[in-house]
């Protein structure tokens, strides 16, 4: 008998068990909308899908009257600059504290506390300190977002680091390899494919403090016209926008989990070939 574990759908299997539950969630959506504004046509909580289209036609492919710039664009460009600043930075601060607090003792011994500690301070609840500090520009922004995820960051790459076989290590030093080469050559080769899955699983916490940064100090931005619009309990926009948070994160999760599949394909056949 074939047990259920080690049954696998096929392709278009996955395709079809993946879609299934946002094709139910919309069947509900539609059901509970239709039903809503029946009793009360002008009911804004859940707007029809017509409500949408019209509210996507607005902000993104009309000029504003007051503006004249695509709303939704300009925000989406907004948000992402201020995103990929600080995952970017918080990836290269984390590769760098990360390996060196595995490899190096003099180096781990003074900050493997320290990031521990500020892993636990809650981001948000510094945020006021930090636009007291760097006032409410782009840079508050980006350093929260450095601040949320670069610690978990540095930790992940560390225990990485740590778990590498000793045996490599030994070899490399047996063939003359000073800590700089064997840090270059044996190390970061295998640390950089854990990196990106490191980036993958803190892009969730990343767009959080985006979002919460820009819903209180912001003139443009994703989370800026969400919250914005919530005071006149704008539906047909807001849930567009959160849709297309969403598909954004998505589609950079989707992006990063290629990149490591194509550049480090050891890594993943190591991992039994479940690249997820």
């Amino acid at each position: 008998m074939t047990r259920i574990i080690n049954r696998q759908p096929g392709r278009y299997g996955r395709l079809v068990l993946g879609l299934m539950p946002f094709v139910i969630l919309l069947a509900v959506y539609i059901v509970a909308s239709d039903a809503r504004l029946a009793e009360n046509p002008s009911d804004k909580l859940l707007p029809s899908l017509s409500s949408f289209v019209d509210a996507i036609t607005r902000m993104g492919f009309e000029p504003s009257k007051r503006t004249g710039e695509y709303l939704m664009w300009n925000d989406t460009l907004a948000s992402l600059h201020r995103l990929c600043m600080g995952v970017g930075i918080s990836a290269l601060i984390g590769l760098a504290i990360g390996v060196g607090n595995g490899m190096i003792p003099f180096m781990r011994s003074p900050l493997s506390p320290l990031v521990t500690a500020l892993s636990l301070i809650p981001p948000m609840a510094i945020l006021p300190i930090l636009f007291i500090t760097f006032g409410l520009g782009e840079l508050s922004k980006v350093v929260l977002i450095v601040i949320g995820i670069c610690p978990i960051i540095i930790r992940d790459i560390q225990l990485r680091t740590d778990s590498l076989p000793n045996e490599q290590l030994i070899k490399a030093q047996t063939l003359g390899g000073n800590s700089w080469q064997i840090i270059a050559r044996v190390v970061l080769p295998q640390t950089l494919p854990r990196l990106i899955e490191a980036v993958r699983l803190t892009l969730g916490s990343a767009w959080l403090f985006l979002i919460a940064a820009e819903a209180i100090a912001a003139t443009e931005g994703l989370g800026y016209r969400i919250f914005l619009l919530r005071r006149y309990l704008a539906m047909d926009v807001i849930l567009p926008y959160v849709f297309w948070i969403t598909l954004l994160a998505f589609s950079m999760d989707w992006s990063l989990k290629r990149l490591s599949i194509l550049a480090f394909p050891w890594y993943h056949k190591e991992q039994g070939g479940r690249h997820e």
